[in-house]
């Protein structure tokens, strides 16, 4: 899950590189030193973007049959968890491996790469977590650095690591992905794109994948990490890991995203502020001004008959959640919100139609519309 970045408005946000652009480029710089014997300070590889990247080495060390090194990971102005990782590579010519036929390039992961273990990604269960865009632009990268050479028709194999992807990966979703052991080395365009709301749909797209592949019959949507324990307090171990899909603020993407699986009937865990905004039809919850939302409730609030005293908290009220508290989460404030964000959620997705758990401020759920 990502944060996101204070900046200066008037300054233009940085755009970095993906872990598989570092891991090209430090496959290359390896691959370089082995065939010249001398030492690389940078590299220039061309992405996937359609441009080319130059990226300054570290750690450079080389002999006869192997050489390593590692490119700091320069994620830019973009909140990642991978930021600032050392992303190694070790390039070996493999012993006793005749100098004739095709070359042949392995690449594999190291310490801190983590492993697929369940079904659904783009990789195999057993696979290293490395991405196939990733893996040919590994493969890409070493072969230019060696293609003027007499080298090719031999075996070189590649170990990508990072020492302290396994420390990283805790902050991530990697292990209710089946991703164990460390981080994944990804990336489509070799850019990460400052701010992006594609990290986000990336791992709901993927979650969701393993979730059907796994099996699952419904799954839970939740809007952060407070209503998710929630609503697997309440659920009680009826549904397996894999059900559970955090989508953040993205409702309306994650609902055409389960539809798209045939997932028709989502459950959404959230907290009432979030309730709100979904029932006044954002598709993004982190957008909408709170004023505006409590303004419509006030409206639904008179035609639907909540009481005096309910309406004057909700028209004395700055924030949705001072609302949900000063009510004691009222039943009656709680299914009239519902009803108007059902219908909300249906014009994210026609086809589907939405139950909600609703988690107080004390990790408890206190409305189940199931």
């Amino acid at each position: 899950m990502k944060t996101p970045l204070l900046h200066d408005p008037s300054t233009p946000l940085r755009s970095g590189y993906t872990t598989g652009a570092c891991a090209a480029a430090a496959a290359k710089g390896a691959a370089l030193m082995l065939a010249h014997q001398i030492t690389v300070r940078e590299v220039t590889i061309e992405l996937p973007a359609g441009i080319s990247a130059t990226f300054q080495l570290s750690g450079q060390t080389f002999g006869a049959d192997t050489a390593s090194c590692f490119v700091i990971k320069d994620a830019g102005d973009d909140p990642d968890v991978t930021n600032g990782a050392e992303v190694h590579a070790t390039v070996s010519r493999q012993p006793g491996t005749p100098h004739g036929g095709a070359g042949r390039i392995v690449i594999e992961g190291g310490k801190g790469i983590g492993r697929i273990t369940k079904p659904g990604l783009a990789i195999p269960p057993g696979e290293w977590a490395i991405n196939p865009v990733p893996l040919r632009m590994i493969e890409e990268a070493v072969r230019v650095a060696l293609s003027s050479l007499n080298l090719q028709p031999s075996t070189f194999n590649i170990i990508i690591s990072i020492p302290d992807g396994e420390e990283r990966s805790r902050k991530t979703l990697n292990a209710r992905l089946g991703i164990i052991g460390g981080l994944s080395i990804l990336g489509t365009t070799g850019i990460v794109r400052p701010v992006s709301a594609k990290a986000w749909t990336d791992t709901i797209d993927a979650a969701l994948d393993v979730a059907r592949a796994c099996g699952c019959r419904t799954v839970v949507l939740s809007t952060g990490r407070t209503s998710e324990v929630a609503a697997q307090r309440w659920l009680g171990g009826t549904l397996p890991e894999e059900a559970y899909i955090m989508m953040g603020d993205h409702v309306a993407y994650a609902l055409q995203a389960c539809h798209m699986r045939s997932f028709n009937r989502p459950i959404i865990a959230c907290q009432f502020a979030k309730l709100l905004k979904i029932a006044c039809g954002h598709g993004n919850t982190h957008a909408a001004a709170s004023e505006l939302d409590i303004g419509q409730l006030l409206a639904w609030g008179r035609e639907g008959g909540l009481s005096d005293l309910t309406l004057t908290t909700i028209s004395a009220a700055n924030t949705a959640r001072e609302i949900a508290i000063a009510s004691s989460f009222d039943p009656l404030l709680l299914e009239l919100v519902f009803k108007h964000a059902r219908c909300a959620t249906a014009t994210h997705a026609p086809e589907t139609n939405t139950d909600f758990l609703i988690a107080d401020y004390s990790g408890n759920c206190v409305f189940d519309t199931r």
